[in-house]
């Protein structure tokens, strides 16, 4: 296909479970962002139903309308799988089957101690003049297909097959339609609030066109966005962003806690791990959350020592020894028991840190002097506590997430202090 200055681009995600409530189509953010870290936009996003009138319509439309045709899904060995055959019949292509293929999707089975069932030999078929595009995370080739006119691009629905297909074996074919140049940076912060931020920031909005700051606020946790392109190269986009994020983190100081698109969990054990420490919590209304954090970060185990939920009042006592007449006087949703669950959790687990989480997560069982969102968050260490008293806004899980993510920045900034005395 010939270069277009004004290409038009389209992504078409195919799945009738993305046209109702319960599923989303996530693949073509992603696809999005990609394309416009080459310059390029986005013209038509469509959601089709697995029919295949209605598959067979919507490719002709895309193919009328757009030079490079993204389609999502519909690769898989099911009935309901058409992509692959209705592309084929609206170019009037044959499908030749790949004996290559084949052998690759009996393999992966066999890998797994199973036999391939007859259904996936569907997925051997290539609409003729195709690419096939290898899928190393699952049974489902995609398509790299130059007609003349435009170009088609067939690629597996579930995420974690189409980034890595798309990355190793589109990417590089992409790079021939670069218009710019680009540069991304995300500022993730915990300790501010939106407005705060803005106060803070409000003068470093850049006036000139090629660089955008965007702000986006989540429960626990603010992120600025960061874009710049340039048509000369992509070292002068990246100089733009290093300028900016200079002056922003000169602003917001220790309140970022993650430039390279970390999870405050990732942050909080590479200090772990920077300091030689351990640690340990104990959860009331998390329920497990920080601890499920905590460990979806790989190698967690170095630094990661234990996670005790003690939801009961009777558990608190028994299992961190938090004096059942403490709890009576002040309850369970207060300093004093938050400090010694921080206490108790450390010396059990015979950890460096204890971090402790007590709090009303909601939606019941608030008191005008103890409302939905009252969570207090403790540290302890060899020689000293630290206690947080937090008024969190929000559903039970949302929550639930913040109530974590305190518990988190609390532990980093104190690393922190640390090393910086």
């Amino acid at each position: 296909m010939k270069i277009k200055r004004d290409m038009k681009i389209e992504i078409m995600a195919v799945g009738s479970e993305l046209l109702t409530p319960y599923f989303q189509d996530t693949n073509s953010l992603y696809l999005t962002e990609r394309f416009n870290d080459l310059g390029l936009e986005v013209s038509y996003k469509t959601i089709v139903s697995d029919d295949w009138d209605d598959l067979v319509l919507c490719i002709r439309q895309a193919l009328a309308r757009a030079d490079i045709v993204v389609g999502i899904g519909g690769l898989g060995p099911t009935r309901d799988d058409r992509t692959r055959e209705a592309l084929a019949s609206v170019l009037k292509r044959k499908l030749i089957f790949k004996k290559e293929i084949l052998q690759k999707i009996r393999k992966r089975f066999e890998r797994r101690g199973l036999s391939m069932p007859a259904v996936n030999k569907k997925q051997a078929y290539v609409i003729k003049g195709g690419k096939p595009l290898e899928n190393r995370k699952g049974t489902a080739p995609g398509l790299w297909l130059d007609t003349g006119s435009e170009i088609v691009i067939l690629l597996p629905g579930p995420p974690h097959e189409l980034k890595p297909m798309f990355d190793s074996s589109v990417w590089p074919d992409l790079q021939r339609f670069r218009k710019k140049h680009a540069c991304r940076r995300v500022l993730k912060i915990t300790g501010l609030t939106e407005s705060k931020i803005e106060t803070l920031i409000s003068d470093l909005y850049p006036q000139e066109p090629h660089i955008r700051l965007t702000t986006l606020a989540y429960p626990g946790q603010i992120e600025i966005h960061i874009t710049a392109h340039s048509e000369e190269s992509q070292d002068k986009a990246e100089k733009s962003v290093e300028i900016l994020e200079k002056n922003l983190l000169d602003r917001l100081k220790e309140n970022v806690f993650s430039m390279r698109g970390e999870e405050l969990e990732e942050v909080v054990g590479r200090l772990l791990r920077l300091h030689q420490k351990t640690l340990a919590a104990a959860e009331s209304c998390t329920g497990g959350f920080l601890g499920h954090r905590l460990t979806n970060v790989p190698g967690s185990s170095d630094y990661f020592l234990q996670s005790m939920v003690v939801y009961s009042n009777e558990t608190k006592s028994y299992q961190l020894g938090v004096s059942s007449t403490l709890i009576e006087k002040h309850g369970a949703v207060s300093p004093q028991v938050a400090t010694a669950m921080a206490a108790g959790i450390r010396q059990k687990a015979r950890s460096s840190f204890g971090l402790a989480i007590t709090g009303i997560a909601g939606p019941t069982g608030g008191t005008p002097e103890k409302p939905v969102g009252l969570v207090y968050s403790a540290l302890a260490w060899d020689n000293g506590t630290e206690v947080v008293k937090n008024n969190f806004i929000g559903n039970r899980e949302m929550i639930k997430f913040q109530s974590a993510q305190k518990a988190l920045d609390m532990i980093r900034r104190h690393l922190l202090a640390k090393a910086k005395s």
